[in-house]
């Protein structure tokens, strides 16, 4: 099973940098994606290689699917649309902040779903999708994990709160 990143030019890695970083931590291998494979130059001005085209993914595989935000124009097309609708269909967790819950609407995703477009919220979590306004990142992140049971204990998530959400000393 892998973790799988939708990244593109100028999508916004700082949306996605600490969930990357729980998500090392959990069963599953982490995979960059882009539509061609190459790699791409993140809104920050990262040069990031990826794993391999989109395409070529396998969504029978896939355990979560994380579109950022950014400029998402370039991803704004059916090959897109229909590899969200597969990963749905195989019961996979959708993720998506900032401009990439416009891409989880566009591809019907978010259809009968609580989200962040339907909603006044800064997270929502429905039917094994995930939405997230931007500045959201850190419950985002939060919010993903703990869907994805990758805190050992209450314990664990509460110190994880503590330590990325309020910034208190470990």
């Amino acid at each position: 099973m892998i973790h799988a990143f939708l990244l593109f030019d100028s999508c916004c890695m700082y949306e996605i940098v600490v969930l990357n970083y729980f998500l090392q931590f959990s069963c599953c291998d982490v995979k960059f994606y882009s539509l061609d494979g190459n790699p791409v130059r993140t809104m920050e001005g990262y040069s990031v290689n990826v794993d391999g085209k989109l395409c070529d993914m396998d969504p029978g595989q896939t355990r979560c699917f994380v579109v950022p935000g950014g400029r998402v124009s370039e991803i704004r097309c059916e090959e897109v649309y229909q590899i969200l609708q597969e990963v749905k269909v195989q019961k996979a967790l959708i993720a998506g902040i900032c401009a990439g819950v416009d891409i989880l609407d566009e591809a019907g995703v978010l259809q009968d779903v609580v989200s962040t477009h339907s909603e006044d919220l800064d997270v929502a979590n429905d039917g094994n999708v995930i939405t997230s306004r931007a500045n959201g990142y850190v419950d985002f992140a939060i919010e993903v994990a703990k869907e994805l049971n990758l805190f050992e204990s209450e314990t664990d998530l509460q110190e994880t709160i503590d330590f990325w959400k309020y910034h208190k000393r470990m």
